[in-house]
């Protein structure tokens, strides 16, 4: 499953929810939290289970929706969205719901809680939570949040965690390197999608492109995206290139002669390769295999 882009789109614009598919977004979220006033969070909460429940509504990417971050907040969220479903009448949107995001999440027992609130509500359609880390506290806590079973991907802020320990944002991202670091080795370690911060100036294309590149050479699995406009270049740079993919299958083709005569180290274009290189190939046709599904 690829998750190169993840576009988030305001929940109480119908319009936009059902055209966010469109965007070529492997992850299109729903949000009822910062792109919602709170004087519209009903309103957004009524739009978008109509779409999930619109039978006409089948998008060719992974549904999310970000609730808010309070207990309170998200169970009202929740229930609003997919509960009372009527299954006989097809109308259950948590048959097209794919996951949850949760903001500011502190700690596991942040996901936990969450998890505990949708069995509450529909046991059978219990989903994946993305969980933001965009605290202090959260990216503290990183390994632990990623080690809960239902947390299947990490998501970098790094612009609620600037504002959360007082940094000031730079073009650079200095302020923000470690805890962008700490976040993407806490998802590998425990085999979670890691996705990295938005670029904010959605028409500065060079500076997405720049910034995507530097997440990739981190470690990150996706970025996020405010508008449609930044998903092309975000799935382009998560996209290994075609030199990428024949690179990957000449070492893994040559790993497989390797292992039949049983040598560990073998040489591809006049390189050595080991096992770090190996697990690159890997990745390189894991991520093309996905970016062709």
């Amino acid at each position: 499953m690829a998750r190169r882009s993840v576009l988030f789109t305001p929940g109480d614009r119908p319009e936009m929810l059902r055209a966010a598919p469109e965007s070529g977004a492997d992850v299109i979220v729903f949000d009822l939290e910062d792109a919602v006033s709170p004087d519209r969070i009903d309103e957004a909460r009524t739009a978008v289970r109509d779409v999930l429940t619109d039978p006409d509504f089948d998008p060719d990417c992974e549904v999310c929706v970000r609730v808010n971050a309070a207990p309170r907040q998200f169970a009202t969220d929740l229930e609003a969205v997919i509960g009372d479903v009527d299954s006989d009448a097809g109308s259950n949107a948590a048959s097209q719901l794919d996951a949850i995001a949760l903001p500011k999440v502190a700690g596991p027992a942040d996901v936990r809680e969450l998890v505990a609130e949708l069995e509450a509500i529909d046991d059978a359609n219990t989903v994946p939570i993305f969980a933001l880390l965009e605290t202090a506290a959260g990216v503290l806590a990183a390994p632990e949040i990623a080690a809960v079973p239902a947390a299947d991907a990490l998501v970098f802020g790094a612009e609620d965690l600037a504002a959360d320990i007082g940094a000031t944002r730079t073009a650079e991202g200095t302020e923000v390197l470690y805890a962008r670091e700490r976040v993407v080795l806490a998802a590998a370690a425990h085999d979670c999608t890691a996705i990295d911060t938005l670029v904010t100036d959605y028409e500065d294309e060079a500076a997405l492109r720049a910034d995507t590149e530097f997440a990739i050479e981190l470690g990150y699995d996706g970025k996020l995206a405010i508008h449609p406009a930044q998903v092309g270049p975000i799935n382009e740079a998560f996209t290994p290139t075609a030199d990428d993919r024949e690179w990957a299958e000449r070492v893994l083709e040559a790993k497989r002669e390797a292992d039949a005569e049983g040598r560990g180290v073998f040489e591809v274009d006049g390189e050595m390769i080991d096992a770090p290189l190996v697990a690159q190939a890997e990745r390189i046709r894991s991520r093309a295999d996905a970016a062709d599904e």
